[in-house]
């Protein structure tokens, strides 16, 4: 069956498209690293929230983790990004700024980041949780406000509880970008589904898609790997 596909013939017919493809991989890295960057800042404060935070900031967290959990992230995705930017346009009109307009690359790092991080949020309240007390009452004996509390230990020493779950979710922000192709970002999956209708080659596109999203995995676990060994330092490996 393969044996029909002339390469050849298929470069012919797609001039241009690589460097295109590499244009949309890398908004699809950028989309990932701030949509992941997001949820991480939203998932710290969704987790003090719910350990620390009074009884209307718990609940809130609660209910945003989980409609996150409960709802398609495809539907998640189409909602925030429609009725968001709609609602911040109509607020900015409200405050008198005219031809208000939400940057592309922006908005999917927003969608993306409010997706990661109401998973974000269980898995860095888990590594808190994770972190004897002791440590966390030792520093509040030195007179240490609970930001410089939060900053310099319990971050520092949930980081190597969190990693597993952290590690995880990059993945996952690398994969969704795919999904912002149906609200029309022009990342790797869209440009893919352009170049493959203009040229009708189908397999030589989406395979050579396929190939860059498993290549940023291979390096995203081997980067992800030494942090977490490099963040574990001290610790007793379990056995």
């Amino acid at each position: 069956m393969f044996q029909s596909i002339d390469f050849s013939l298929l470069a012919l017919t797609a001039p241009g498209w690589g460097g295109a493809l590499l244009n949309g991989f890398l908004r699809s890295i950028q989309l990932a690293a701030g949509g992941y960057a997001v949820g991480i800042i939203i998932g710290i404060l969704g987790a003090s929230a719910k350990l620390y935070g009074g009884l209307v900031l718990r609940d809130l967290a609660e209910i945003y983790t989980m409609v996150i959990r409960a709802v398609p992230e495809l539907v998640l995705m189409l909602l925030f990004y429609y009725v968001g930017t709609d609602l911040i346009s109509r607020a900015a009109q409200a405050m008198g700024f005219t031809g208000f307009d939400i940057d592309g690359l922006l908005a999917g790092i927003i969608v993306i980041g409010l997706v990661q991080g109401g998973y974000a949020t269980e898995v860095i309240r888990g590594a808190i949780k994770a972190v004897p007390h002791g440590q966390i009452e030792a520093a509040q004996a030195f007179g240490m406000s609970p930001v410089t509390v939060m900053r310099r230990v319990t971050i520092p020493a949930m980081t190597p509880h969190a990693m597993p779950g952290m590690a995880n979710l990059w993945m996952i922000a690398t994969k969704d970008t795919a999904l912002l192709a149906v609200i029309g970002f022009s990342e790797l999956t869209q440009v893919t589904r352009q170049a493959a209708s203009a040229t009708r080659a189908y397999f030589l596109f989406f395979l050579s898609a396929a190939a860059l999203y498993l290549l940023l995995t291979l390096l995203s676990n081997v980067v992800l790997r030494w942090y977490e060994t490099r963040a574990r330092r001290g610790m007793i490996a379990a056995r």
